[in-house]
């Protein structure tokens, strides 16, 4: 049975792919490590038309995991847009059943599973107008599957008012937060270096890792990171 984290991020483009990534890569030197996400909007198609999973693609190819792209993620989108959006032009809209099913059939093929959000915390993933169904938020997402969560933000202009709002909306939510990674991190900036420091004193949260632009490794030893899957 697999040990489980959730990978959110202050918004998109953020960084939580390549995080994932490099999360990903770390325990899979040493242990069966895999990914999942429950919808990914704004891929593209192969020479046959078919969508191919671009963040789940990207996270098989840095990590060298062996798994399946198909089992990372059910629900694939063309149009660049929130998933509750992309399906409803697209169709196929996201059912929870169908995200629990594919998430517990990864629990006795790796050790520790990876799960990665779409968007911000406040992402809609399935928003029926008419409401002959419930509506799916990326919370219900974390909440049904027993999740606790990373943050990851980025280290620049405007992340204390971001980090600090996603930090208190999952607290009041009691989403459990292990602590934030920051992305796009300069060491010796000092407008980045402050950023952190008010983060960590305004939310009481700690910073696992500082991840820089083009890093090939995740800098957090294999037992530290392991420990936060539960």
């Amino acid at each position: 049975m697999s040990k489980n984290l959730f990978i959110t991020g202050t918004g998109t483009d953020v960084g939580k792919t390549f995080v994932s990534a490099l999360i990903v890569k770390k325990l899979a030197s040493k242990a069966k490590s895999g990914y999942y996400k429950a919808a990914m909007s704004g891929n593209i198609r192969d020479k046959n038309g078919n969508l191919i999973p671009g963040d789940a693609k990207f996270v098989k190819d840095v990590s060298g995991i062996g798994q399946s792209l198909e089992s990372m993620c059910p629900y694939v989108y063309e149009n660049a847009y929130s998933p509750h959006l992309a399906s409803r032009v697209e169709g196929n809209p996201v059912s929870m059943e169908v995200v629990e099913r594919g998430f517990l059939a990864l629990q006795d093929e790796f050790d520790y599973l990876t799960v990665e959000g779409s968007g911000g915390i406040l992402c809609p993933i399935d928003y029926d107008k008419s409401c002959k169904r419930p509506h799916i938020f990326l919370e219900d997402v974390i909440q049904n599957l027993h999740l606790s969560s990373i943050i990851v933000a980025d280290a620049g202009l405007g992340t204390i008012n971001s980090l600090v709002l996603t930090a208190n909306y999952m607290t009041s939510k009691n989403l459990g937060i292990k602590g934030i990674i920051f992305n796009h991190f300069h060491k010796g900036n000092i407008m980045q270096e402050d950023n952190i420091y008010m983060c960590e004193k305004m939310t009481g949260l700690k910073t696992l890792a500082l991840v820089s632009d083009g890093d090939k490794d995740l800098d957090m030893d294999f037992e530290t990171l392991a420990g936060l899957y539960e």
